[in-house]
């Protein structure tokens, strides 16, 4: 049976196509909400995902087939999450759009630039946890809201996912969104949605460029999709053994976001959890036909991109506490890991601490938001702690 498996694909095939609906239907509700926070429209938040399917999609396809091996990419969830607790900006979703804009280019130059790479390298691991951890708490916080706003349907969709977890946690996520659809349907909230609308249309939003929303969005953004998506997608293939050349690869994902964002996307990148479905050994005996996987899940994030429109629609049309509830069960994972990686040393405990606070507050100044001032009031602090030290 081994070595019959070494000569066919379908076990890649299979491996591929768990994947990508695990990358999809695990996160794409942070996705849209996450749009509609920095004020996309609903056509404008349709848009946004499929742009960031196809280019997920076709990312995928590029880099597995160039490198001939499984590199996974996906939209950045944190990314999304950090949009989630933005909120509107001035100059409405057009200054988010110059913001993703600024973003892509940044991981384009990462990978071209070593400098700048190792400059994001270089942030303390405390501190990029902590304010990642930081801009999840909100949404983390949401089923608990579910339970206390709609008890019957927020504990149904929260003991699906605990129940689901127990056995197969990469299913708990979906398994929970599968429960809010059947709760929308018994209860006829998905009742006259038109046809028309289940079908994305791509729409152009011409930028606008603003500071607060560069220093608000696009940085934070870049630093959040390049230590908790790019470096650890890095790290997951290494773990199996393949050893890319990270510039390319952070190039080509930063090319496909700059070809996303005129249609509304945020960033794609390479991705993590979704890398171990294909890399890893369950994926395929010989290790030189796992890139069949990484193929199979670009195909289908492309042809996903078709349900954009539906899946923008069931986000409408659900109750925002549900839509915020199975958003958070969806990051609770890289909530418990990112805020044990920022209080994991006890050095930079304390700054890794005023950065989670800070950023966790929702503070905004001069139209920036918490997620920078966070960075700077923890790495200001380590800095005081570190001069005082050294005194």
């Amino acid at each position: 049976m081994a070595r019959a498996l070494s000569f066919s694909p379908l076990s890649a095939i299979a491996a591929g196509t768990l994947a990508a609906f695990v990358g999809y239907a695990s996160s794409f509700a942070v996705v849209v909400h996450g749009l509609k926070a920095v004020g996309a429209s609903e056509a404008e938040a349709a848009s946004g995902l499929m742009a960031l399917s196809v280019a997920m999609g076709l990312g995928g396809i590029v880099l597995s087939l160039k490198t001939r091996m499984p590199v996974s990419v996906a939209w950045s969830t944190p990314g999304a999450a950090l949009l989630a607790t933005s909120g509107a900006l001035t100059g409405g979703f057009a200054a988010a759009v110059g913001a993703f804009l600024v973003s892509s280019a940044l991981l384009v130059v990462a990978g071209l630039w070593k400098p700048l790479g190792r400059a994001v390298a270089a942030i303390p691991s405390a501190l990029a946890n902590a304010m990642l951890a930081g801009i999840l708490l909100h949404l983390c916080i949401a089923p608990v809201s579910a339970v206390a706003q709609m008890p019957l349907a927020g504990l149904l969709i929260v003991g699906v996912w605990a129940v689901v977890a127990r056995f197969k946690r990469m299913l708990a996520v979906p398994a929970a969104v599968i429960t809010m659809i059947a709760i929308l349907v018994f209860t006829g909230s998905s009742s006259a949605v038109p046809l028309a609308a289940l079908v994305p249309q791509p729409l152009i939003i011409t930028p606008v460029f603003s500071l607060a929303a560069l220093i608000s969005i696009a940085l934070p953004l870049f630093i959040v999709t390049m230590a908790s998506q790019n470096i650890p997608g890095i790290a997951v293939l290494g773990i199996h053994h393949y050893k890319p050349e990270p510039g390319p690869l952070f190039t080509i994902t930063g090319l496909f976001s700059i070809l996303s964002a005129p249609f509304g996307g945020h960033a794609v990148n390479l991705a993590a959890i979704t890398a171990a479905i294909c890399a890893g050994p369950d994926c395929h005996p010989d290790p030189a036909k796992r890139y069949i996987a990484g193929v199979t899940a670009g195909t289908l994030y492309v042809l996903f991109g078709l349900l954009a429109g539906g899946a923008t629609v069931l986000i409408t049309v659900s109750p925002p506490v549900l839509i915020e509830a199975v958003a958070g069960l969806a990051l609770m994972g890289a909530f418990g890991s990112a805020l044990m990686a920022a209080v994991h040393d006890p050095h930079d405990r304390e700054a890794a601490v005023v950065t989670f606070l800070v950023a966790a507050s929702g503070l905004t100044l001069f139209g920036i938001g918490g997620a920078f001032w966070g960075l700077m009031a923890g790495g200001a602090m380590r800095l005081l702690r570190r001069i005082g030290t050294a005194a």
